[in-house]
């Protein structure tokens, strides 16, 4: 099995499955020849897990700073251990950074001989806005046509996982789940569509309580096709 392109467009990639790895404005370009998906092993997870904790002094640090910068008193009993507290939050928020697909699809993609529609939707997805660093949240809808390969539905969810749980924003999210869901099956192609609302715009600026953005990638036949692509949307929408 091969794969060749850019599912991880963070820039994050695997070390033992790349052969070529290429960054340019933030896409990783890879290469990758396997015959079977490995798990990720002990000792990775181990090097990820030490390497959180040893940022966990600077990130607490910095919480403290900006609760002093608001004028609170840190040494208040509520506030002893929150400095503390949001580090290992933020850090859970965004530890897609550690993640590739290729860690978690392992031996879930398999050939089958079916070349309908696949649509699993309403995907609940949480992800933090890269500009306010507030949330955004929804709903994620995908669609593939296989060719001759499918993957196990519970992977697209987790491949949703990856990409929300990082500093994102919506339009890039929407384009890097599909992309990678390409590269991993090369299907005949790839129809996401992500529906959220942002409390930059709730909380803050605006304050537009009801207010939804909808973001969508088509790749291959969604793109091309007009009918497979109403299709999706139609079956997509059906509660």
């Amino acid at each position: 099995m091969e794969y060749q392109g850019s599912a991880d467009m963070n820039g994050v990639c695997s070390s033992k499955l790349v052969t070529e790895y290429l960054c340019r404005n933030g896409f990783g370009e890879l290469t990758i020849e396997s015959k079977k998906l490995p798990v990720q092993d002990q000792s990775e997870t181990s090097r990820k897990k030490a390497e959180d904790e040893s940022r966990l002094p600077a990130l607490e640090a910095a919480y403290t700073t900006i609760l002093r910068g608001l004028g609170e008193n840190t040494e208040r009993q509520g506030l002893l251990r929150t400095p503390l507290r949001a580090a290992k939050a933020m850090q859970f928020l965004t530890k897609g950074y550690h993640e590739t697909i290729y860690d978690i699809l392992n031996d879930a993609i398999f050939d089958e001989d079916h070349d309908e529609m696949v649509i699993v939707k309403d995907i609940d997805m949480f992800s933090l806005c890269e500009h306010h660093l507030v949330p955004f949240f929804g709903k994620v809808h995908i669609g593939y046509l296989p060719s001759k390969k499918v993957v196990g539905l519970s992977k697209l969810a987790r491949i949703v996982e990856i990409y929300s749980r990082r500093l994102q924003v919506q339009e890039r999210l929407t384009k890097q789940i599909a992309m990678a869901i390409s590269e991993a099956l090369q299907p005949a192609g790839v129809a996401v569509v992500i529906e959220a609302a942002h409390m930059c715009m709730v909380m803050r600026g605006v304050q537009k309580m009801n207010s939804r953005t909808v973001t969508s990638t088509m790749l291959g036949v969604f793109r091309e096709d007009p009918k497979t692509r109403e299709e999706f949307l139609a079956l997509s929408k059906n509660s």
